[in-house]
């Protein structure tokens, strides 16, 4: 092959590649890997890690989750829900975004699409949909007295938000939302200390606060009161054995369980202990002032808030002596707090 050909395909090999480079290119640069275009494009993923571990359990425990866009003038622009329990559970789950460059804020709920528990008040129409309407409410029932009840295991609901500036920079990029769970399990334990039978039957467990209406922001909005009532009741017995005498004993317990929403350190929910037989009021105290007061074994220097919104689960021990409440002390969390006020009931 002579020097001539050799340069002509040299010229056509250059020619295709200005000609692709023209095609392809934009005014910042070439195609990004992978999108095909020049875009600008977000993948939001998430992490479930404000909690008491500190550590990410999004992958285990969140089974939908509904993201909403919303543009500078708060309106809704983007709305993507999905309950893929393979997708979640993947460890890799993101959601694409394709945006044009401007401020916006993301926020998700998560855990409301099965609409048992929760239900979003806004029907998420784009263009229309205000950010301030993206609300959600617990479902609750009413008695005769038009009292607001709540007498099942609410299934967990998360929330997350965050501002989002996107630069007229095509290309991809990562984000991270961090999310907060707002339901409470909450495990009531009576232990007979005579060593008599209890009977979980013989006693009625309720909660109650007016928790149950979230604003966009996951502020606890005004609310009627919502009485929670355990939804498993159990008795049970345990044998221990005297380390001095070597015998065993038979330990007694009532178990109750009851799901809540989001507790307030500047307004605890009422728990109360009644008997099902007389209606008499066997313990009444405030759950959240009760629960801060093993704070200090797991976190010093945390804040009372964020403390009880990073727990989400509280087993608290109470004492019977022939049926009546011993209060001297009680365990919470496997902490024992010695009570000095004894006048709880």
């Amino acid at each position: 092959m002579n020097r001539v050909h050799i340069f002509r395909r040299v010229l056509l090999a250059s020619a295709m590649v200005v000609a692709m480079l023209t095609v392809s290119s934009c005014k910042d640069g070439l195609i990004f890997d992978g999108e095909g275009d020049c875009g600008i494009y977000y993948r939001i993923r998430f992490k479930y890690d404000y909690n008491i571990k500190f550590a990410d359990a999004f992958a285990n425990e969140v089974n939908s989750v509904a993201l909403y866009v919303f543009d500078q003038d708060n309106t809704l622009v983007h709305n993507i829900t999905t309950t893929d329990n393979e997708m979640l559970s993947s460890g890799s789950f993101e959601i694409p975004l394709e945006l044009e460059p401007g401020n916006y804020t993301l926020l998700a709920w998560c855990g409301v699409m099965n609409e048992e528990s929760f239900d979003i008040l806004a029907d998420a129409n784009t263009g229309t949909t205000k950010l301030e309407d993206m609300q959600v409410k617990m479902l609750r029932q009413h008695n005769d007295n038009n009292e607001a009840t709540v007498d099942k295991d609410l299934l967990p609901l998360y929330h997350g938000t965050m501002a989002l500036e996107v630069e007229d920079k095509p290309g991809t990029y990562t984000e991270t939302m961090s999310l907060m769970k707002d339901t409470n399990s909450v495990r009531i334990l009576l232990h007979e200390m005579s060593g008599h039978d209890v009977d979980a039957d013989k006693f009625i467990f309720e909660i109650k606060d007016n928790n149950g209406l979230y604003n966009w922001d996951n502020t606890l909005l005004e609310d009627e009161e919502i009485t929670y009532s355990a939804w498993y009741q159990t008795t049970g017995t345990a044998d221990m054995e005297k380390e001095t005498t070597r015998t065993v004993t038979e330990v007694n317990v009532a178990l109750a369980e009851l799901t809540i929403g989001r507790m307030r350190a500047d307004k605890s929910p009422i728990l109360y202990i009644k008997s099902r037989e007389s209606g008499e009021e066997l313990v009444r105290l405030p759950l959240a002032e009760y629960a801060l007061l093993v704070k200090g074994y797991y976190r010093e220097n945390m804040g009372d808030q964020e403390y009880l919104d990073r727990q989400d689960e509280y087993t608290m021990t109470l004492f019977l002596d022939e049926g009546e409440w011993v209060s001297s002390y009680i365990l919470i969390n496997s902490w024992r707090v010695v009570l000095n006020d004894t006048g709880l009931n």
